[in-house]
């Protein structure tokens, strides 16, 4: 399967996201905090430095939920202005 390539906008929210849930994460661990969404510390790292820009739903939402995130604050501050 081919992917469609990522539009620049798609790379800085991306980056935005990732910057976003690093603030979140503070001085908890990234270990600690991707235990607990359920996910690999890889794909954690990955997320926060931009390198995957469009992490599934479900992923963001269990960070969302471990970093005390709301997601409609999450959407609103990353939205595409239109």
């Amino acid at each position: 399967m081919v992917r469609t390539p990522l539009t620049e906008e798609e790379r800085r929210r991306g980056l935005a996201l990732g910057r976003t849930l690093q603030r979140a994460r503070g001085d908890r661990s990234a270990a600690e905090v991707a235990l607990l969404a359920g996910i690999s510390l890889d794909t954690l790292r990955k997320i926060e430095q931009g390198v995957i820009a469009t992490p599934a739903f479900f992923t963001v939402a269990n960070l969302a939920r471990v970093l005390d995130l709301d997601l409609n604050d999450l959407a609103a501050e990353l939205a595409i202005p239109v």
